[in-house]
């Protein structure tokens, strides 16, 4: 690796399994130090105790307001500051219209939505302080067009979509750069335990296969990087070509 994340120090959400384990591994390959920040504790103590004195787990339930303060707090405290924030933590769910709960949906857009909403209160004077900072928001293809039945998914990840620029616009002049990313399908625990979405859903797709969580890390880093620097209030697409259209 080439220490492009040097002297930077990450917290990422959902950091203990899927793409934002994939993506902890590669920022701390490339240098960084990584706060690992994650309902799964015994899977993200496991993932720090691997990558050793650069890395270290929080525990974070994403929806609540004084959990993130803490997070952000013993984060500072163990690292001395916060370059990078990865809103990574998510949940997927579907259902018809009639189906679909108002539970369901509340849980959906607190999970996906209002914790990055939280995450940046929390975090804000944190990066202005170790600017140039930059946040990365994980959206979704779901957050560009429409899919049936993703009702609550869809609705969190065009609003994260609207979060992004506004924070964006807001804290340019604070040095925080803050952008959205939006993969396609990848073979995540997400995606592994949903009996709705298999490989054969993106037949018809550009590279008609699921993406590996290592095929997405790769942007990360650059985001994360200061190779961005000129990056801000943007969508960067990850997704096979699926929203390219399709392939007769």
């Amino acid at each position: 690796m080439t220490g492009r994340l040097e002297d930077k120090v990450a917290l990422i959400t959902g950091g203990a399994m899927g793409m934002g384990a994939a993506h902890a591994r590669a920022f701390v390959a490339e240098g960084a130090r990584v706060i690992i920040a994650d309902l799964a504790d015994q899977q993200g103590a496991q993932l720090a105790e691997s990558l050793g004195d650069a890395a270290y787990f929080v525990h974070l339930d994403v929806t609540d307001a004084a959990q993130w303060d803490a997070a952000i707090s013993d984060s500072v405290e163990h690292f001395g500051k916060l370059n990078v924030l990865v809103n990574n933590a998510g949940i997927f769910t579907t259902g018809s219209l009639e189906e679909y709960t108002v539970q369901t949906w509340d849980k959906t857009i607190a999970v996906n939505l209002t914790s990055a909403f939280l995450g940046l209160k929390a975090a804000v004077g944190r990066l202005a302080a170790a600017a140039p900072a930059s946040v990365v928001n994980i959206s979704s293809t779901a957050g560009l067009q429409g899919y049936p039945g993703f009702h609550g998914y869809s609705a969190s990840k065009w609003g994260l979509r609207g979060l992004t620029r506004s924070a964006a616009l807001e804290l340019a002049e604070r040095g925080i750069r803050v952008n959205s990313v939006h993969p396609g399908g990848i073979a995540t625990p997400l995606l592994e335990g949903t009996r709705d979405i298999d490989e054969s859903d993106f037949q018809g797709s550009t590279l008609n296969r699921l993406a590996r969580p290592e095929e997405v890390t790769g942007l990360l880093v650059y985001l994360a990087s200061d190779e961005s620097s000129f990056a801000t209030g943007a969508e960067f697409v990850v997704d096979g070509g699926v929203t390219a259209g399709s392939v007769l």
